[in-house]
């Protein structure tokens, strides 16, 4: 086959060396292309370990009404719960209005008469309907939450900082309002504990009827939690789960990454409340700790729901630089 293509004729001032030069460069340029087009990134494929801490519950509030009372014009009451007392809405009142006299007693006067306290009655119980605290009764039967989040990028030498959310998931009650309540304060204050390790922040804050919180929330936990390979240390309502390759609390791992430029821990906190939840917008480190506190000092009996997310967690695990522009692209240098 060779000594044939030997034979065949080529145009002026082309050779079969640089015939083969040229076909083996398109050779070699095809190659590349392919093995970088198909083979893996595997920093891309880099483990992120995470933790997690949190708990709680959307149900409403129970709130017992107040049993109110109200003067009839026969000088009776009326209470919400009860029955009618002294004069009341009787016969003698309604009937001669009409004029039928004390005396009409037919199925039409007390028809009449049963219609009429129906307004009355209605007209009283929806007395000031859509106005006061929480909009009206469905206000009241679905109040305002509010939901916020905070994260915060820390160096990667912030290991005191790590190794006490460690020991809070280990130690922590979620399956209580006070003890989640706890978890909270807890988280805020590790944060403002160390505000030298801050390099990035963030906040946002929305409010939702509580029919919609639970969804709500939901969300924003998944969206973070799905940013984690795998969660490595968890205690959520109560049901602790903790795995992986190293030991979760103290000590370095023999395969550790040594602290280092363009290493960063990120932790993340979402709270729902009953009522009304402002965070200030992050751009510098004192609108941070303004958020921090302010999440922090949300009351036990307003506190609905929360997550406490950070990675990496285990020893060894990395967040880059470009891990945080890729993934956490609302942060902001404080």
């Amino acid at each position: 086959m060779l000594k044939m293509l030997k034979n065949l004729p080529l145009p002026k001032n082309i050779t079969w060396r640089s015939v083969w030069v040229r076909g083996t460069s398109v050779v070699i340029i095809f190659v590349l292309a392919f093995t970088l087009v198909f083979t893996p990134t595997f920093s891309a494929e880099a483990r992120r370990s995470g933790g997690r801490i949190g708990g709680g519950s959307f149900r409403a509030p129970s709130r017992s009404a107040p049993s109110r009372s109200y003067s009839s014009p026969g000088g009776g009451s009326y209470r919400s719960g009860g029955a009618y007392g002294g004069g009341g809405f009787g016969f003698p009142f309604i009937i001669p209005f009409f004029g039928f006299g004390g005396g009409f007693g037919g199925i039409f006067g007390i028809l009449v008469m049963i219609a009429i306290a129906n307004v009355v009655i209605n007209a009283i119980r929806n007395g000031g309907g859509g106005s006061g605290e929480g909009g009206g009764a469905l206000a009241g039967n679905d109040p305002q939450v509010g939901i916020g989040q905070i994260q915060v990028g820390l160096l990667a030498s912030a290991k005191e900082l790590k190794k006490e959310l460690d020991e809070l998931a280990l130690s922590a009650d979620t399956g209580t309002a006070n003890g989640r309540s706890l978890v909270l304060q807890e988280a805020t204050l590790a944060l403002l504990r160390h505000p030298e390790y801050w390099v990035y922040g963030s906040s946002q804050s929305d409010k939702v009827r509580l029919s919609a919180a639970e969804a709500a929330f939901n969300q924003l936990a998944l969206t973070e939690r799905s940013k984690f390979t795998d969660e490595t240390l968890s205690n959520f309502n109560n049901q602790l789960r903790q795995g992986g390759r190293a030991p979760a609390i103290g000590g370095d791992s023999p395969d550790a990454v040594p602290d280092g430029a363009g290493e960063y821990i990120l932790v993340t906190i979402i709270a729902a409340a009953l009522g009304n939840l402002t965070l200030p917008e992050v751009n510098d480190s004192s609108q941070l700790k303004q958020s921090l506190q302010t999440l922090g000092g949300i009351s036990s009996d307003r506190l609905l729901a929360i997550e406490v997310l950070w990675t990496p967690q285990e020893e060894g695990d990395t967040l880059t630089s470009n891990d945080i522009i890729s993934e956490y692209p609302e942060l902001r240098l404080v």
